[in-house]
């Protein structure tokens, strides 16, 4: 049965397992920035379309203990690529090494791209291999001497969900921002509000996961093209997930002082197929509203990269902990930043904290609840 690997951002391994385990695959084991499972080949469809905080689907080929290149060779050349890569097939190599005796990438990437030819072209038949059909996307990882071979089935990551094709400054990653709405425990019920919502990334991330809709049925993924995915598979998936929808009332509100991201944030909302459900805003965060006994703020404030920015976005955490105030006290609040200080700023400690990446960029959320 294969064992597929979905690498995520550090910190959010938990949340993709649970995910996964939802889905019913077996054999769930949670590592360090990724999360292995099993299951049948037609499972990459359903984890494709419905992982909210994954980046990709990986198909696991091998793993070995490598510390020379003609190891290296030998054991690439041991996987059966045939299995899934045709006489025609592209199978470009890109990968990473840490602490490895073979640790110069590129000529990993070599290597392995010889050796998985060479198996391919004695199979094939062919000394020179076409590489004209659909991109097989081998990838490696190579760990302290140990070898993982992957193929990718997903193509450009589950972050990008195709609503978004205009961002803002320092946007949001997707899957980050779904996390977040998840570790709020929004379900749809409670008031969602999101008073620096820059283009929308997390109400929009919320109203998906109000409606119960699969983030990946608007895009495409490499394995729909792979001859050895049968199209049922994919059709199977999405018709599956189209009949898990909700299809209700939703209070979902986002603000944004620049009329420009509440254009794009909108524009988005209408792209990823919940703009009945969402509402933006130009507003100031002053401003915000939250009335009724429970619901969530979920937001990523701007942190300020330079000292003018920085002192900007100080006195912006001390104005937000002002209107903190007047929050309802069972309102969870869930603050996204990278500033250090920002418990400081914001007048309060938080009743706990989470690390967490925006792809390379170290983040603390921070939850606050005072009931």
């Amino acid at each position: 049965m294969p064992t597929f690997a979905v690498p995520c951002l550090f910190g959010l391994e938990g949340l993709v397992g649970d995910e996964i385990k939802k889905l019913g695959l077996g054999q769930v084991r949670v590592e360090n920035g990724r999360v292995l499972c099993q299951g049948a080949l037609g499972e990459l469809a359903r984890l494709n379309l419905n992982l909210r905080c994954g980046e990709r689907v990986l198909l696991l080929m091998g793993q070995y203990t490598v510390r020379t290149f003609e190891e290296l060779f030998e054991c690439v050349k041991a996987v059966p690529w045939e299995d899934y890569i045709p006489r025609d097939g592209q199978f470009p190599v890109k990968g990473h090494s840490l602490s490895s005796k073979l640790h110069s990438v590129p000529a990993c990437q070599a290597m392995i791209k010889k050796a998985a030819a060479t198996r391919l072209g004695e199979k094939y038949g062919l000394r020179t291999l076409p590489e004209t059909g659909e991109k097989y996307q081998i990838q490696f990882a190579l760990h302290s001497d140990e070898l993982s071979l992957y193929l990718d089935t997903t193509g450009p990551g589950l972050h990008k969900r195709g609503y978004r094709a205009v961002g803002v400054e320092a946007p949001l990653r997707e899957t980050l921002a779904a996390a977040m709405v998840t570790l709020s425990r929004y379900r749809g019920k409670d008031p969602f509000r999101d008073p620096f919502c820059g283009s929308g990334t997390i109400p929009i991330e919320a109203a998906l996961i109000a409606k119960n809709r699969a983030p990946g049925l608007d895009r495409r993924f490499d394995a729909q093209k792979w001859k050895t995915v049968p199209a049922a598979v994919w059709m199977d998936a999405a018709e599956e997930a189209e009949d898990r929808e909700f299809h209700g009332q939703y209070d979902i509100w986002g603000g944004d002082i620049d009329p420009k991201a509440v254009a794009i944030a909108r524009d988005n909302a209408r792209k990823a197929g919940v703009e009945d459900c969402v509402r933006f805003e130009q507003a100031d965060m002053a401003k915000l509203r939250c009335t009724g006994e429970y619901g969530q703020v979920v937001t990523n404030p701007p942190y300020g990269e330079r000292l003018l920015e920085k002192q900007e976005a100080e006195a912006l955490y001390r104005a937000f902990g002002k209107v903190y105030r007047d929050i309802p006290e069972k309102w969870r609040v869930l603050v996204l930043t990278s500033h250090p200080e920002f418990e400081k700023f914001f007048g309060r400690r938080a009743d706990r904290k989470r690390k967490l990446y925006n792809g390379m960029l170290k983040c603390d959320l921070y939850f606050f609840q005072r009931g």
